[in-house]
Formats: structure tokens, sequence, C-alpha cells
């Protein structure tokens, strides 16, 4: 576990720290000779376009303009770092499937190759610099995820990402975009050391870092940025809602982010999420719901991890307004989607079996509830809360 945190926040530094200065890298000619791509206004307009249609899922016509961009700039890392971004927003929704980390990959690693020839031209270096650390990250990124936990891989990757961040280091304008890596640094690089004390040696290694200013960089972002804004947005939600207990402003991110694009299913769900814990449970139902026709409608990005998701959360309200048969139903969709997706170690799994264990003795059916807390023993952790809940149960039965 030590070594997987490590790897963890080497890459953490690597990618946050390299991809908003290099998906952004609004960087001025500071009066020299640089040449930077990425700050032609009419570009940016081209980008966000695509970039609107890349985070609502539509993925052909963001891609289709990616193509256009990649004729006029074949010889620039940008349109083949976007065709990288777009697969990884496929991945997004549900990080188990692995189908899309081959192209994933490929797209990174030409732009890497791209970006090493521009790094050795003068002119090109300090953006070339963005392109290397933003492909490197990215993969580290992916390697690292604990689905892939190939950590000696995105252990390299992180390296390579903070060796070339060097070079665009002491470029920044201190520009909205160049704040979000610095943000998630900031925050991240004193969280880590809080809730893994024994990684407190290894971080004095890293410059400090500081968790107020972090998020007061990623709320700049989110104000002000351009390329930026939605990534910081995203992280922002996570980190206040899962680590700072700001449940509030996280859902108002999120109620954002759903409007703004109302097709990407994991801002959907998340959103979904964020009403059922804050306990908005009118405001929930209809978002859950919608989740499930989506999914069962076939709707790109709608899986079984959204369908866990939602369904669990309409059997919990159901059964807190003692409308048992339908907690029942959806207490099973969940066991259904968890397990066609083999997402065993999952909470939502293990409390969806215990529920329906509980509703099953309601009903004075001993065997069925038996039957339900034994799966619950099989696959929650024993020092898990409902591991001890279930076998509690199957004492008293």
């Amino acid at each position: 576990m030590r070594k997987e945190i490590l790897t963890f926040v080497i890459v953490l530094k690597a990618v946050f720290c390299s991809s908003g200065q290099a998906v952004t890298g609004a960087s001025q000619n500071d009066g020299d000779d640089q040449v930077i791509l990425i700050a032609d206004m009419q570009l940016q307009i081209e980008i966000n376009q695509a970039m609107n249609d890349l985070y609502n899922f539509k993925f052909d016509k963001a891609e289709q303009q990616f193509r256009w961009l990649k004729q006029k700039y074949s010889w620039h890392p940008l349109p083949y770092f976007l065709e990288g971004l777009s697969e990884w927003w496929k991945i997004m929704p549900n990080m188990n499937n692995r189908s899309h980390d081959e192209k994933f990959m490929a797209h990174m690693d030409t732009v890497i190759l791209i970006s090493e020839n521009l790094f050795n031209k003068k002119e090109h270096k300090i953006e070339a610099s963005f392109f290397l650390a933003a492909a490197y990250g990215f993969k580290g990124r992916l390697l690292s995820s604990e689905e892939r936990r190939n950590w000696r891989k995105s252990a390299t990757a992180g390296k390579n990402a903070l060796k070339y961040m060097e070079y665009s280091k002491e470029r920044h304008e201190l520009s909205p975009e160049l704040l979000f890596g610095d943000g998630l640094y900031n925050y991240f690089r004193e969280w880590v050391p809080e809730n893994y004390p024994l990684l407190k040696p290894i971080m004095l290694f890293f410059p400090k870092g500081d968790k107020k200013l972090g998020i007061e960089q990623l709320k700049k972002v989110s104000y002000n940025a351009f390329y930026t804004r939605t990534e910081a947005q995203v992280f922002l939600m996570r980190i206040l809602n899962s680590y700072e207990n700001d449940r509030q402003r996280a859902l108002q991110i999120g109620e954002y982010l759903h409007q703004t694009y109302p097709d990407n299913p994991y801002f959907h769900r998340y959103y979904a999420r964020l009403l059922y814990s804050s306990g908005k449970f009118s405001k929930a139902m209809p978002v859950a719901k919608t989740i499930l026709a989506q999914i069962d409608g076939g709707k790109l990005g709608y899986e079984d991890t959204s369908g866990r998701y939602a369904s669990f959360f309409l059997g919990q309200i159901n059964q807190t307004r003692k409308n048992y048969d339908e907690a029942k139903l959806y207490y099973n969709r969940a066991v259904e989607f968890s397990e066609r997706s083999e997402a065993f170690s999952t909470g939502y799994y293990h409390y969806s079996l215990l529920e329906l264990g509980e509703l099953a003795l309601k009903e004075g059916d001993k065997k069925v509830a038996k039957d339900f807390f034994k799966k619950v023993k099989k696959h929650a952790d024993r020092g898990d809360r409902v591991h001890k809940e279930a076998r509690e149960k199957l004492r008293q039965l």
C-alpha cells in the first residue's frame, strides 16, 4: 500500500500540475520568439466548441472538429491530444472498461512523438513541454487507476511529466488556466500526509502545499478559466464533497455541470449522488429514474456503474418512505447491475444485499434473508461495518 500511495503522489503532481498547463497553455510570448499556438483566440473558440461537444458526450461531433484541426495543424500535438482526451472521457463513466485504453494510449504516444520533435526547436520548446507533461501525465493517471494498478509504468510516466513540467514552470503568466495544476497540487500535497501519516517523511521531498490556497486557486480557475474551467469544477466538486464536508457548494457545482452537459453520464450520476447524500430525496428521485431510463434506452455512456448508483438511491428513498415493494425492486436492480459488472466489492452492492435481507425478514422469510446476509459476508471485507451487521443478523437467525 505504501508503494502504491507513493506512486499516486508522483503521478498526482505530474498529472494535475501538468494537465492544466498543457491543455490551456494560455501563454504569452513575453517578448521572445516562442510560438504558442494555443494562445490563438480563434483557435480557442474552435476548441471550446469541440470541448463542449466532448463533455456532452457528442464524441462524433467533437472528433470531427479534432480531425479538421489535425488537417490544419498536423505538425502540432494539440489535435492528437484532444483525440486522446476524447478517449479519456469515454473511459470516465466506467473505469473498468478497457476497450478505449489502446486508442487513448496511441493518441498520447503520438502527442509525445510530435512534441519531442518540437521540443528540440527553440521557438516551440515551451509549448512542446506543456504537451509532453500532459501526455505523460494522463498516461500515468490511467495506469495508476485502481482498475489498472500498473504502478511501475505509471511512476515512469509521472517522472517524465515532472521533467517536462520543469521547462514551463518558470513561464507561468499566473493566468487562471495555469492555476489549475497549482491548485490541485497545493491541496493534495497536504491531503496525502494528513490521511496517510506513514508517508509524511516521504512527502518532505515535495515542496509544501496549502489546502486552503489550493481550493481558492481551483475556485478561481472554475470562475475565470477558459480551457480548464470544467476540469477544475469537477475536481472542486469532488474535493468539497469527499474531503471538505461542503456538500452544499459541491451540489451547486454538480447541478451546474449536469445542466450544462445533460448528456454526460458521469455528471448525471454525480449529481444524483449529491442530491441523495444531501437528503434532497424529492429531487433525487426523478434524476435517478432518468439515469435508469437512459440505461434501458441504451444511451451512450450510461452503463452498470450508473445503474448501481441510481438503483441504490431509489431503493433507499423508497424504503425510507415505507414503499417496501418499490424498494425491493430497486435494490434487486442494484444487485443485478453490480453482479453483471462484477462489482462485488462495492458498498452499494453490499448494502443492497443487506437491505434485501432486512426486507425479507420483515416479510417473515428467514431463508431468503439468510441467503442475502451470507452473500454480504462472502463479498464484503471482514473489517467493514456491513460485514459485521450481516454477521449479527445471521447470529440472530
